[in-house]
């Protein structure tokens, strides 16, 4: 087997290699937890080396938990949707999601065989922290996804336990997030690089609404002459130098992507937005082959939904589905950028049998990075946001690209109540008076039925 020296360097995040990563700016860590009350931990199980033993190693796996709304999601439920890519995985708990369209348990990560051990956990879990579960409420279905990670785990050993579930979910906290070979992602391999877990934000500018979006990531997909880094062909390159190295061959491997948000959707809406994490895929190469799983959860913070009210209703806040586009390029390149994280910040692995994935080399990233700077140089991006602040703006019924009128626009009368201009003609008497009168036009006779400018049927010339 023919091993590639690895760098001495650092492990770095894809912006810090000058990557062109989109228009839009990420959050402060940039991570998942940039959204409000998002917390994340892991626990990471590395031990034994040589031939696989099944029962007992090499162990080269962990579970990954999401937390939404500091982790009291059960009885503060949100909004929450998903979308299937390619169906080659599993997600347990998604149906009851895509039915009611609520989150109401943490969100875990692991490898394939770990899913029933992992559930069971949550399920101990919640039901200690709330013991009316089953009796005055209702059951739960965790919400767990998983990976293949058999190319360097012994994956049926299932050596995932309950108390790996709790560690995780115990560990999880906002601010920076682990990436790499960590939690869930510990074996997962990327483009036939070490992959893992890996998490970005981004931050929308006030004009196009101010909210935060994050993308959470374990990635286990694709081969590496399809890889695409920062839209350049990395992978049809280092296929050459990395030709004497074995590769998993039976395996396709899957992706589990988490979207969280504070924009107000409803279920349609984080629906509609998990459906565009597949075109962030896309972008680092995938083709979501027959036997990869690509599957997306998603969820938005911006309203509870009380498991007990004294009422039967409750209010929320709902954003208009015109103003979905930011949301749905910036969760695209966040989806691209947390792939991109969690090969940049994976380091080499040898596993079980003595399989091996090599790390992304950083170093031939910059090189590429380094031949193309001109030429990102030379590209002028579009502002993030006007330079007038919105209230001050001039309303337009244009939306040219890259601006957001309806946002900044005051309302109108030619304005519908979604905000979204429709053609409106004045009464002859109003075009009369004010001048705005075609050439040809007369007025009506008192001869015309009632409410008909021309003789035709009122509304006909709609």
């Amino acid at each position: 087997m023919v091993r590639i020296p690895e760098e001495n360097g650092p492990r770095v995040r894809a912006r810090e290699l000058g990557l062109p990563l989109g228009r839009f700016k990420p959050g402060k860590y940039n991570a998942i937890t940039d959204v409000e009350g998002v917390l994340v931990g892991h626990c990471t199980l590395i031990q034994g080396d040589g031939p696989l033993r099944p029962g007992y190693g090499p162990v080269r796996t962990g579970v990954t938990a999401i937390l939404p709304n500091l982790g009291n999601i059960f009885m503060e439920r949100m909004s929450g949707g998903g979308f299937v890519l390619n169906g080659a995985g599993e997600v347990s708990g998604m149906t009851q999601l895509m039915e009611w369209g609520l989150i109401e348990t943490p969100i875990l990560l692991t490898n394939t065989m770990a899913v029933g051990a992992v559930s069971d956990g949550v399920a101990r879990y919640l039901v200690e922290r709330y013991p009316g579960i089953g009796d005055e409420h209702d059951v739960i279905i965790p919400v767990v996804g998983e990976c293949d990670d058999s190319w360097l785990n012994d994956i049926s050993g299932r050596h995932v336990r309950e108390e790996h579930v709790f560690e995780a979910i115990n560990k999880a906290a906002s601010g920076p997030v682990e990436e790499g070979n960590v939690g869930g992602g510990t074996g997962m391999v990327t483009c036939d690089f070490k992959g893992g877990i890996g998490t970005a934000s981004r931050k929308l500018p006030e004009v196009l609404g101010g909210y935060t979006l994050g993308v959470l990531v374990m990635s286990n997909f694709g081969k590496m002459h399809n890889l695409r880094v920062g839209g350049l062909p990395v992978g049809e390159v280092l296929v050459e130098k990395f030709k004497g190295t074995p590769h998993r061959g039976k395996s396709y491997g899957s992706i589990i992507a988490v979207v969280a948000t504070d924009a107000p959707l409803l279920s349609h809406q984080i629906n509609r937005l998990c459906k565009r994490v597949g075109l962030g895929i896309g972008r680092v190469g995938s083709y979501a082959a027959h036997g990869s799983g690509e599957i997306v959860v998603g969820f938005s913070t911006a309203n509870i939904i009380p498991r007990r009210t004294q009422k039967m209703v409750y209010k929320m806040k709902i954003l208009l589905d015109q103003r979905l586009d930011p949301l749905y390029e910036a969760v695209m390149e966040a989806t691209e950028e947390a792939i991109l994280n969690a090969m940049c910040m994976a380091t080499p692995m040898t596993g079980a049998n003595g399989n091996y994935s090599p790390a992304l080399p950083l170093d031939e990233v910059r090189r590429f990075v380094d031949a193309c700077r001109p030429i990102f140089a030379s590209v002028k991006k579009r502002p993030h946001q006007t330079s007038v602040p919105a209230s001050r703006e001039r309303p337009s019924d244009e939306d040219r690209e890259g601006e957001v009128t309806v946002s900044a626009a005051l309302p109108t009368n030619v304005r519908g109540a979604e905000g979204i201009p429709f053609p409106t003609r004045p009464a002859p008497e109003e075009a009369a008076r004010t001048g705005d009168a075609p050439a040809d036009a007369t007025p009506p006779s008192g001869d015309e039925p009632e409410g008909s400018s021309s003789g035709r049927p009122p509304g006909s010339d709609r």
